[in-house]
């Protein structure tokens, strides 16, 4: 077990710990956030996304509607929804979780016809 976060703020900003273990099934991610720092609009198409705010504020914009974000939040990501996340005047810490995404494969293209 680990302690990833005694001070978000310490911490660089990006991923702080990833889950890494070979055969997991799950994919986690503790990401930190500088303050002010804003995740661009974007959608998940494959998997649904539990978030867990561990420390800080920000707020999220998702399908419509903005969310505040503190500590303590938990907040599901249906797949197929769009989110942005903006980190509050303190930076923002969260939890990601979600099922591990099968590895890339080579698959043959196509038949072309010429």
């Amino acid at each position: 077990m680990q302690h990833v976060l005694a001070d978000h703020t310490a911490l660089a900003p990006g991923v702080s710990w990833r889950l890494a273990e070979p055969g997991r099934q799950l994919d986690a991610n503790v990401l930190n956030l500088a303050a002010g720092h804003i995740i661009e609009t974007h959608a998940e198409p494959d998997l649904d996304v539990l978030v867990v705010v561990l420390s800080g504020t920000g707020c999220v914009e998702t399908d419509g509607a903005t969310l505040t974000l503190t500590a303590g939040e938990l907040l599901w990501l249906p797949r197929g929804s769009t989110r942005k996340l903006a980190a509050g005047a303190h930076g923002l810490a969260y939890l990601t979780v979600h099922r591990r995404r099968p590895g890339l494969q080579i698959r043959s293209g196509p038949p072309s016809f010429g």
